[in-house]
């Protein structure tokens, strides 16, 4: 524990208790308080009080089951004594309406466990990076010790025990390796080392068997399998260029990227679906939903499809971005950000926000 922890910095919990928060119902327009079947939209990045908030918000990341979201806002309405100007961490949970401030000054959006106990982002410290890991119950954040000067893209298990990173290697840097911890029994596995600083980041299954990474350089996609110790690939064949994008949380399904064209891998199988002219972007945890980005921008800018059915839900039809871990279970919640000012009714604070959809599971059109 200690030498996966290291020197631990915690900051003292900042809870809110949120009101029931009104949601719109795309259809209609009009406001809409069911949560449930065919709930709309929410603006979930919203004041202790229900107000909007007087700073921008984003990422938004959400767990299996859609009760927790965890994102970023530069508000200082939000939780009391946030001072202006400064990024910082909120995980939320939908059940109690309780939100906390959990960690402050993330480089980029954080990510969040299936159980919605842990969130793992990562910060500048002085010259190098490092990841915290935040902890609901705790309601604040701790630094963890990856062995390396500069750690970075963090993601995380279903429980939260396991999470896989990229670690830098020298100043300045000149290579890379692939890491995977059990942080609270404070082991790691080196999965992979790369003669390069090119993006390559990883993601991990719900049960931390699989982590599936790229060679940012060679633009390869790999997958480690934990319970074998074995490591295949490129999955996307040898004369492709991939991107990776995420495994799903039950380990059978990895998307990447590659031309123009995004492509669902099936691990069982080995084979690989193309889905056409889309910018992939998450999946959910069972790997039947795939939220993407249709290359044509005239049309919705979140879409999400069913892979069983190739039937297609409208996330957002106005502009807006979503990122890894935004589909919970069955593609039943999405959590995105946009600046539009039509989501909702009564978005008047022209800042960017953080709205989740939810899905009645039995409507979806063809796509």
């Amino acid at each position: 524990m200690r030498r996966a922890l290291g020197a631990a910095v915690v900051m003292g919990a900042l809870t809110a208790v949120l009101p029931g928060v009104a949601s719109a119902d795309p259809a209609s327009g009009e406001r809409d308080s069911r949560v449930g079947v065919d709930a709309g939209v929410e603006r979930i990045s919203v004041a202790a009080d229900g107000s909007q908030l007087d700073g921008d918000s984003t990422g938004g990341a959400i767990t299996t089951d859609g009760g927790r979201t965890v994102f970023t806002s530069s508000a200082t309405n939000l939780t009391p004594g946030n001072a202006a100007g400064s990024e910082r961490v909120y995980l939320r949970d939908k059940p109690s309406g309780q939100i906390k401030h959990v960690g402050s000054h993330p480089i980029d959006s954080p990510v969040i466990s299936g159980n919605g106990e842990y969130a793992a982002y990562w910060v500048l410290l002085f010259r190098d990076t490092k990841i915290k890991l935040a902890q609901w119950t705790a309601g604040s954040s701790i630094g963890l010790n990856c062995d390396a000067l500069n750690c970075s893209q963090p993601s995380v298990s279903g429980d939260g025990r396991s999470m896989a990173n990229v670690a830098t290697i020298g100043r300045p840097s000149t290579s890379q390796r692939i890491d995977v911890w059990d942080w609270q029994a404070g082991t790691k596995q080196e999965l992979a080392w790369f003669a390069h600083t090119a993006p390559s980041r990883p993601s991990i299954s719900g049960d931390g068997r699989f982590v599936a990474y790229q060679d940012g350089k060679a633009k390869d996609v790999f997958l480690w399998d934990g319970d074998h110790g074995s490591i295949s690939g490129p999955i996307e064949g040898p004369a492709k260029e991939a991107t990776i994008v995420q495994v799903s949380e039950d380990g059978g399904k990895v998307v990447y990227l590659s031309g123009p064209d995004t492509y669902v891998h099936d691990v069982s199988t080995g084979t690989a679906r193309r889905v056409p002219d889309v910018k992939g972007v998450a999946i959910d945890p069972t790997g039947n939903h795939l939220l993407y980005a249709p290359n044509d921008t005239t049309g919705p800018s979140l879409v999400l499809r069913d892979l069983r059915t190739d039937t297609d839900r409208t996330v957002s039809d106005r502009p807006a971005s979503a990122e890894v871990d935004a589909v919970s279970a069955d593609g039943r919640d999405v959590v995105f950000a946009s600046t539009a000012d039509d989501i909702v009714p009564g978005d008047t604070n022209g800042k960017s926000d953080v709205f989740v959809r939810s899905f009645d599971r039995t409507v979806a059109r063809q796509g």
